[in-house]
């Protein structure tokens, strides 16, 4: 995988737009021959990187998807690099209120007794909402819900399925509770804990809080 010739492509703007460019011009972009231009070229459309549309004077080159996906990968492996966490996970931002649903699903028991067996803690009932910073809201993104919450039906009401994953606030082991729901927002994580974490903190809506996701 040519990650550094699909990056030179991405700073002449195939990711934005279709660009016009001949094997010779991008030869001397990379400082190769022709020949390793075209085979470098021809190797990032048969791994569905780019694509390509031959015309007659050259050609029309437009980064894919999947080539997009894998330079945001490359680029959140540098934000993780140089964050300063020594190698930790930290997603980072701010508390707000919820819409107060976290007390009602966490007291169900069909959620309760499974929090209790996988997660190894008994929940308050409630959530600590945090709106995550940019580039946290990057990192959330490459991190899965490993636990899983298996749905149930209670008195002819469905609840969905989810999942959730380990993290820590200071000396308070918690979970992220992910909701399997198709729109739910990708800059807010709700946190469970066996305490009261605003109140545990002293935390408001606004204070800056770092969690890190244990592994």
């Amino acid at each position: 995988m040519d990650i550094l010739s699909l990056k030179k492509l991405a700073l002449l703007g195939a990711h934005q737009k279709p660009l016009e460019l001949s094997s010779i011009e991008f030869a001397s972009h990379i400082d190769s021959s022709q020949q390793t231009a075209a085979r470098k070229l021809k190797n990032l459309e048969e791994e569905n990187l780019i694509s390509r549309q031959i015309l007659p004077e050259g050609q029309m080159i437009s980064i894919t998807e999947s080539g997009l996906s894998l330079l945001q990968q490359e680029l959140n492996d540098y934000q993780e690099i140089f964050s300063g966490n020594g190698g930790k996970k930290i997603l980072s931002g701010k508390v707000i209120t919820g819409l107060g649903e976290g007390q009602y699903y966490i007291s169900l028991a069909g959620y309760r007794v499974q929090f209790q067996e996988k997660l190894g803690f008994d929940p308050y009932p409630g959530t600590l909402n945090i709106k995550l910073d940019q580039p946290s809201i990057e990192l959330r993104k490459r991190i899965s819900g490993a636990i899983k919450i298996s749905g149930f039906t209670d008195q002819n009401r469905t609840f969905g399925r989810g999942s959730c994953f380990n993290v820590k606030i200071r000396d308070i082991m918690g979970a992220v509770v992910i909701p399997e729901r198709t729109h739910y927002p990708e800059d807010i994580i709700e946190i469970i804990a066996p305490v009261n974490l605003r109140d545990y903190f002293n935390i408001e809506d606004g204070s800056s809080v770092d969690v890190e996701v244990i592994k």
